[in-house]
């Protein structure tokens, strides 16, 4: 069940009103909200509902046990015994055929042709997600941070809270869980706002994204051999704007939907391409991972305090697993390589104890830069293979005419970056004026937005790329 469908505005219009129609009674709406979180689900696959309870259970359990715990040996046995749990279930799914493959290619290297047996196994959606939501909880739990629930049902919604359930934001448990306390009230409802993030996260996905990848990315990766230097240039600056569009725009709409229910996420994309260095790029883009990465990983690591070469080290790992994360393939490793690399370069050339504001232009060279070098790493991203990628970076060489690139699509993806220098909050701005229209006016132009945003838009709706993770 797709955001920008029929079916899921259908089933978010009935879950709307059954929400709402259970005033203050918490556990009702909680309850419905469940329930709910469990249809949307299984509309992809509903044997991962199991996969789905059994996560939210077992991280429940082990919160009450850290909780109860009498000594603080116990507490870290307990989280690290849940922490392992997770990372098995979610490492059996996700790696194991990866994993397999890689030794059998290995062995018949040394001769030994007797292989591994793969097991085609089904990725069920959402598990890195979910699974990262689970580790927020009980690590929480652990440091503090929050105190366990005794209510299952608490967990259940946490987890399985279908705005977010199947590609973010990951949205931490110490932010999401206090939320549960009391039933939000419909006079706080930041209607304006929500509805005006759905669409603009609508035009995003339909408009933009799906059109750059059908008539630019697609075509430029199929073959980059028989294009020219000009053409590759923007099948990756498609893409750029693309992965951006596709995924903010569920993180809007993520957003936008669970504001109608009352609840608050966090902001996960602020303008990535305007970075002028890889470490503000990393505070723009899919922020909610890189501050998991960043809480939950590089600090318990040893972050920046134990010398250059301890943080270079953990930079590496960060941003080595983080690459791991996104899938089981070598180009998300050599992806992940690259930005520490990246990462670890600039914090030994970067002169940090000056601050002085950086000259316009040397800034906009640093911007360029550094939107150039994602752009390189995102060629490792999108490509099916490593020998596909090395074959696209190598067909730049290619002295082929444009024949790919049109006028419109540059204006596209040239209007795209543009975007990223608007000034922030624009959508709150935008939204305080539609806040005093009457609810059935601001309904009737979400309405008119959605029909032309539908005018627009190609035939059909391509799954949203970070579906796959």
């Amino acid at each position: 069940m797709l955001f920008p469908t029929l079916d899921f505005a259908l089933f978010f219009v009935v879950v709307f009103a059954l929400v709402w129609a259970t005033g203050r009674h918490n556990e009702a709406r909680k309850a419905i909200l469940v329930v709910a979180s469990y249809v949307f689900y299984m509309q992809w696959d509903w044997r991962f509902a199991g996969l789905l309870a059994g996560s939210s259970v077992m991280n429940w359990a082990a919160g009450l046990l850290i909780a109860r715990a009498d000594d603080m040996g116990r507490k870290k046995l307990i989280l690290g015994i849940a922490v392992a749990l997770n990372l098995a279930v979610l490492g059996f799914f996700k790696y194991y055929d990866f994993f397999i493959g890689s030794f059998n290619d290995m062995m018949a290297d040394f001769g030994l042709e007797r292989e591994l047996p793969f097991m085609d196994i089904v990725l069920p959606v959402g598990i890195s997600f979910f699974t990262f939501h689970g580790l927020s909880y009980i690590i929480d739990v652990k440091r503090g941070v929050i105190q366990a629930r005794r209510s299952v049902l608490d967990l259940l919604l946490y987890i399985s809270f279908f705005p977010q359930l199947v590609a973010g934001p990951i949205v931490r448990a110490s932010h999401f869980l206090p939320q549960l306390d009391e039933a939000p009230s419909a006079r706080n409802l930041p209607a304006a706002f929500a509805v005006l993030l759905i669409l603009i996260g609508l035009f995003k996905k339909v408009v933009v994204a799906d059109f750059l990848s059908t008539h630019l990315v697609e075509p430029a990766f199929f073959d980059p051999t028989v294009l020219g230097p000009v053409d590759l240039a923007f099948g990756v600056y498609g893409f750029a704007i693309q992965i951006w569009c596709d995924f903010s725009a569920y993180s809007d709409i993520a957003i936008g939907v669970a504001a109608l229910l009352g609840y608050r996420f966090p902001l996960n994309f602020d303008r990535p391409y305007r970075s002028a260095s890889l470490q503000e790029f990393w505070r723009r883009w899919h922020i909610s991972l890189s501050t998991w990465l960043r809480d939950y990983l590089y600090v318990p690591l040893g972050g920046n305090r134990h010398g250059q070469v301890a943080t270079m080290r953990n930079l590496m790992i960060t941003m080595l697993l983080g690459g791991i994360w996104h899938g089981a393939a070598w180009t998300f490793v050599i992806w992940g390589l690259l930005h520490g690399t990246a990462l670890v370069v600039e914090r030994l050339f970067t002169a940090r104890p000056a601050e002085r504001p950086q000259p316009l232009v040397l800034k906009a060279l640093a911007v360029i830069a550094t939107f150039h070098f994602v752009c390189l790493t995102w060629i490792f991203f999108r490509a099916e293979s490593l020998e596909a990628a090395l074959t696209y970076i190598g067909a730049f060489a290619n002295g082929e005419p444009v024949v790919l690139l049109t006028p419109y699509l540059a204006a596209l993806v040239g209007a795209m970056l543009a975007v990223q220098f608007l000034p922030g909050g624009m959508t709150e701005r935008v939204a305080r004026p539609l806040a005093a229209l009457p609810v059935w006016l601001l309904g009737l132009l979400a309405g008119a937005g959605i029909a032309v945003i539908d005018a627009l838009g190609p035939e059909g709706i391509a799954p949203f790329i970070y579906f796959q993770f």
